[in-house]
């Protein structure tokens, strides 16, 4: 579906990565205004802006009065996103200032509005940021947290715009879900897991799963969508990362199991999507294991991996929500349903898998089982789909305990 969107674009060197997402847009068929700030214009110039909008450039509060720009452009947005979003434009943004076009579109849009930060690490971690970032979302504007890497110079830290996709990737699950629509995991804080472990056998070898990390990571871009502050720990996945997240890479699965357990203390909800082995070897060969001249394979001892899900059940605050996943190839709902009391969990997301179902596929079709009792069948939908859904169902179950 079109949407009518705003794209207003700060005065950081980021400010090129915008071109990016304004060709996502207008490629997705959504007619997009591009609203630069003075100092955007000096790294990008306004007909660039308008090659690649098809629109004019609106930069000036003066400019078609008759029109009166400051108020229409906002009222009649359905989406507005600030990529590059500087410390300076935060700043005003959150206490109310409108000295350009930009700062007086904030201030009349009633649509969703998404702030995609850039700035240096000391900028974006000064007291004076986080509180303005603090304030905006409480007030339901979705701030999505900068990513970690290679700032102007030669500086590297978080402060570096995400991926235009991933902001994309954002923007299109916000407009999903309408207009009218709050943040309804504003103020919140989640951990999603997702991936398969691989626990080494030797320097070349593993045992594994085929879980590609893809439903796991829909659940992060949905909950940053719905205004959440996400923990995303990924376990050996080779997706880009999305934006908005705090990302915890780990291999295996007691690394795992330890990022698990220490970001969960703090969470209001914990997705564990991911795909722990259930086994590891019970010795590491320090040489790779050889094939024996008589051509008999060696014996693998196995023991058993501790069980992350169970323990984070047994931890859970009255108020946390823990949802589990139970990946099955026969009798799916019967074992889930076991798994969810197993595991003390409120929900578990039952799918069936196996060669041709579900891993690496773009698609999903589950049953969500909750404690209370309660089924739902969800058909076959891609998997951001799916996570909203379940998402839905978390909400539920947060505001009935808050």
């Amino acid at each position: 579906m079109s949407a009518g969107i705003v794209l207003g674009v700060g005065g950081g060197i980021a400010a090129y990565k915008a071109c990016e997402l304004l060709r996502l847009f207008t490629e997705s068929g959504h007619r997009v205004r591009v609203v630069p700030t003075a100092s955007a214009l000096r790294f990008v110039g306004a007909p660039t802006w308008a090659a690649l909008s098809g629109q004019p450039v609106a930069d000036d509060v003066w400019a078609d009065v008759h029109e009166v720009p400051h108020v229409r452009l906002g009222q009649q947005a359905d989406l507005v996103v600030v990529a590059p979003a500087t410390a300076d434009l935060l700043a005003k943004a959150a206490h109310g200032l409108a000295d350009d076009l930009l700062t007086n579109t904030l201030l009349t849009a009633r649509c969703p509005v998404v702030l995609a930060p850039a700035m240096h690490t000391e900028m974006w971690e000064h007291p004076a940021t986080v509180a303005n970032v603090a304030t905006l979302r409480a007030r339901g504007v979705r701030v999505i947290e900068p990513a970690v890497g290679r700032l102007t110079g030669v500086d590297t830290g978080k402060g570096r715009l995400p991926d235009p996709a991933e902001i994309f990737a954002v923007a299109r699950r916000v407009l999903a879900r309408g207009g009218s629509t709050p943040a309804d995991l504003a103020g919140r804080r989640v951990v999603v897991t997702a991936g398969g472990t691989r626990e080494p056998l030797d320097p070349v070898r593993y045992l594994g799963n085929r879980s590609s990390g893809k439903q796991g990571y829909a659940f992060a871009r949905a909950a940053v969508a719905r205004g959440a502050r996400v923990t995303l720990i990924a376990a050996n996945v080779s997706l880009a990362d999305p934006a908005g997240v705090d990302l915890v890479r780990v291999g295996t699965t007691a690394e795992l199991r330890e990022a698990t357990l220490k970001a969960s203390v703090e969470a209001d909800a914990v997705v564990m999507a991911a795909a722990p082995a259930d086994f590891r070897p019970a010795a590491y060969a320090p040489g790779k294991i050889k094939k024996s001249d008589d051509g008999v394979a060696p014996t693998i001892e196995l023991v058993t991996n501790p069980d992350i899900a169970a323990e984070l059940g047994q931890r859970k605050r009255p108020e946390q929500v823990l949802v589990v996943f139970a990946a099955e190839t026969g009798d799916a709902e019967a074992n889930g349903r076991a798994k969810l009391v197993r595991k003390r969990a409120d929900l578990i997301v039952v799918n069936e898998v196996g060669a041709d179902k579900v891993f690496g596929a773009d698609t999903n079709t589950v049953t969500v089982i909750g404690a209370d009792g309660s089924v739902s069948r969800l058909p076959e939908q891609v998997k951001e789909g799916v996570a909203d859904a379940v998402w839905d169902l978390v909400v539920a179950r947060l505001a009935a305990r808050s």
